[in-house]
């Protein structure tokens, strides 16, 4: 039993930033972009998640590798080996887009929140503003990583909720392998959101950092972009396997609430969704109460996790890029302006709810803005991952170079046709 359980930790110390990445990808504005298209869509989109599950292990297990072997973020690398006018928009986009989904996946907990609990709306979101900045920026790092690995864990209430529906397995088996088509522009805006909250800019920037943050937990670099780490072919494999763990978890989480809201609303007649909140509530009188009450809390535990990601990740860019010091290991008197970059961020993003912006707008731009901003940042993470001074003997093998560079054609391609369809050229 001794030697089990010694098994078990050995083999869950593998785990880490790949899981938290992937995880935090199914926040709040992510559940609702799931649940708008099954709710829409019913059972004939369920063939996004699989290629989405490829297309984001590829670049995800990159933009780790980089992290991993240079010591450094996406931000540092880009500043030291490309031109400013490469660096000077994507931060600019990472930031926008991040800074309206954080608002949007608080405005998602609070409302959730008061949905179940009572109390008032703004009592929530001030609430749950408060307990993610003291989290993120009081709690020791190495707890606060076995913290945000522990909200994964909310997770499963997609799993529970999806099997407590009738489906019909043939046409799920279908839809899942057999792509279907539709040429009209909510298509094409459900297929730019889903792929852009799926595969999204601020998980290349977290998950490269948190690789290196790792290595200053292990001692193997004081700091980022603090010298080179060592690192061996095990440590190379161990990254790869907690990329894929994540990634996998991820979109079969989508798949599950795709699933769910297809055999629940799409079936119902109900096809349009306002809101994380309203999607649970909706489900109440299809699923029962224990559905909802798992759906309904999987959305805030979802969102104390993916909020903290999405302002670590704007933190790490610009932190990095202007040579501040940098990583939720140090303390607050050590990195003023990256603690004040994610408070600024997070408060931002806190009076988007007090505007007047219609929740579910604000996640399809911040979506559409994922999507469109993604390929540029992928061929760019293409270049590194290719080059040899950057990543030495760790280069992209052919594989990751086609599943790659067939994810941005396709971004890059369904970028486009939303385009033409928005501007009508």
């Amino acid at each position: 039993m001794r030697n089990i359980l010694k098994k078990t930790k050995k083999f869950l110390k593998k785990f880490g930033p790949g899981i938290i990445t992937g995880a935090s990808d199914d926040d709040p504005s992510g559940i609702v972009t799931y649940s708008q298209t099954g709710a829409m869509f019913g059972l004939h989109l369920l063939w996004l998640s699989p290629i989405s599950c490829i297309f984001a292990i590829a670049i995800q297990e990159m933009c780790g590798r980089i992290g991993l072997v240079s010591g450094k973020g996406l931000t540092g690398i880009m500043k030291e080996s490309y031109p400013k006018w490469i660096s000077y928009p994507a931060i600019s986009l990472l930031f926008i887009a991040n800074t309206i989904n954080i608002g949007a996946d608080l405005g998602a907990m609070a409302a959730v929140a008061q949905m179940v609990l009572g109390l008032p709306f703004i009592f929530w979101i001030l609430f749950m503003t408060a307990l993610t900045l003291i989290l993120e920026i009081f709690m020791d790092y190495k707890n606060y990583s076995k913290f945000l690995m522990l909200l994964t864990l909310s997770l499963f209430a997609y799993f529970f909720t999806a099997f407590t529906v009738r489906q019909d397995w043939g046409a799920v088996l279908q839809h899942t392998l057999i792509p279907t088509f539709y040429p009209s522009r909510e298509f094409t805006l459900n297929v730019v959101a889903f792929l852009g909250t799926t595969i999204s800019p601020y998980l290349f920037f977290w998950q490269a950092d948190e690789e290196v943050e790792k290595e200053i937990v292990e001692h193997k670099i004081k700091g980022i972009g603090i010298g080179k780490p060592r690192i061996f072919v095990k440590d190379i494999q161990d990254m790869k396997i907690d990329t894929i763990v994540g990634m996998f978890f991820t979109t079969v989480t989508a798949f599950m609430i795709v699933l769910t809201t297809a055999g629940t609303l799409h079936l119902s007649g109900i096809t349009t969704i306002n809101s994380a909140s309203e999607a649970a509530q909706a489900l109440r009188p299809l699923v029962g109460d224990f559905a909802y009450w798992l759906f309904a809390l999987g959305i805030i535990g979802t969102g104390l996790l993916g909020v903290p990601v999405l302002a670590g990740s704007s933190s790490y860019a610009i932190s990095e890029f202007f040579g501040w010091e940098t990583g939720l290991g140090k303390k607050l008197k050590e990195a003023h302006g990256f603690y004040g970059v994610i408070t600024i961020a997070t408060l931002i993003g806190l009076t988007i709810n007090f505007v007047g912006i219609d929740p579910m707008r604000a996640l399809y731009y911040s979506a559409a803005i994922n999507g469109l901003m993604a390929p540029p940042l992928m061929l760019l993470i293409l270049f590194i991952g290719n080059n040899k001074k950057v990543m030495g003997s760790h280069t992209n093998r052919r594989l990751g170079n086609v599943v790659g560079g067939i994810a941005t054609l396709v971004m890059f391609g369904i970028g486009v046709v939303f385009l033409k369809d928005l501007f009508g050229f």
